[in-house]
């Protein structure tokens, strides 16, 4: 007999792991925090873990905190004797730096690796990182879940013509390219030159985008300056409409307001990050029947291929 798991929720991501359990078949675990006067907090478990398989679940956006209780969590669950500590994590944090791009900077995707491996993590699950060799950074099992299980399907409901996949920037050709395949569309690729990190000096497409209908793929919306300014210039070039998918929308600064003016009809996001409210043009699709199904089969150790369309 295969011991029943439990689910864990850290407290940004409650939303979300309320409607995981409940696409998973139970409550979410009872996990008390406590608050000091300083700001220092100090997670509890309220009902035994001991030798079971706990999953903890907790994106970690900004604040730092949402990373620091994931650690805390998994913590305690290591000091509590759970056998199995997995950390599903919709979206991890600091996965831009998982490189040195510049001397004298610090490779943040592999500190928070081993930072999750010290707290006592199992097994990592995650969708879509910045960069798929992240996965590399870690020492345990890592399931990388695409939104393209989601994404794919949905955009096939449109029933769109003179369909064409395109990459808002180079780095994201191969998720492109793999989308057109699964779409049968043809693809293009935006090429950007940035002067610094969030502001793009020019930017142009490297393909015919004329009297075609775009979809731009990506794994994250940030400021929303690269998606916006892709979307302007592929009308420019002659698109017929334009949307967007993008699987995290972590949406800071002046996004919503760059959204709302940009040529774009439709921004599809996930809810990897919350959200209080969002205006009309962007759509959210939830991951939490995804991620039940795939926790649930991790637990049973079935295999969970057929979740990865990339």
């Amino acid at each position: 007999m295969v011991p029943t798991a439990k689910i864990f929720a850290c407290r940004t991501s409650a939303h979300l792991a309320a409607k995981i359990a409940q696409a998973y078949g139970q409550p979410v675990g009872k996990v008390e925090i406590t608050e000091f006067s300083d700001g220092e907090f100090q997670p509890s478990f309220e009902e035994t873990v001991r030798g079971g398989r706990v999953f903890l679940i907790g994106s970690t956006m900004p604040p730092t905190e949402n990373l620091m209780e994931m650690l805390m969590m998994c913590d305690a669950a290591k000091r509590a004797s759970a056998k199995h500590i997995t950390a599903v994590m919709p979206y991890f944090g600091w996965a831009r730096q998982d490189r040195k791009d510049k001397p004298r900077v610090p490779i943040g995707a592999k500190m928070v690796a081993n930072l999750l491996t010290a707290a006592g993590a199992t097994r990592i699950m995650t969708m879509d990182l910045h960069a798929d060799q992240i996965q590399g950074f870690f020492e345990v099992p890592v399931d990388h879940v695409f939104a393209s299980a989601m994404f794919v399907p949905h955009i096939k409901k449109l029933q769109m013509p003179d369909l064409t996949i395109a990459s808002p920037d180079m780095g994201g050709s191969k998720r492109a390219n793999n989308y057109a395949k699964w779409l049968e569309s043809e693809v293009v690729i935006c090429y950007k030159q940035r002067k610094k990190a969030n502001i793009i000096d020019k930017m142009t497409v490297i393909g015919n985008v004329n009297n075609r209908n775009v979809i731009l793929i990506d794994d994250m919306i940030d400021t929303a300056g690269t998606l916006t300014k892709a979307a302007d210039m592929l009308i420019q070039k002659g698109a017929k409409s334009v949307r967007a998918y993008c699987t995290h929308g972590v949406l800071s600064g002046k996004a919503l307001e760059r959204i709302e003016k940009s040529k774009l009809d439709e921004l599809v996001i996930t809810d990897t990050i919350p959200h209080t409210s969002l205006p009309d043009k962007i759509n959210v699709i939830s991951i939490a029947e995804l991620f039940a199904d795939v926790m649930k089969k991790v637990h049973h150790h079935e295999s969970i291929s057929s979740h990865f369309l990339e």
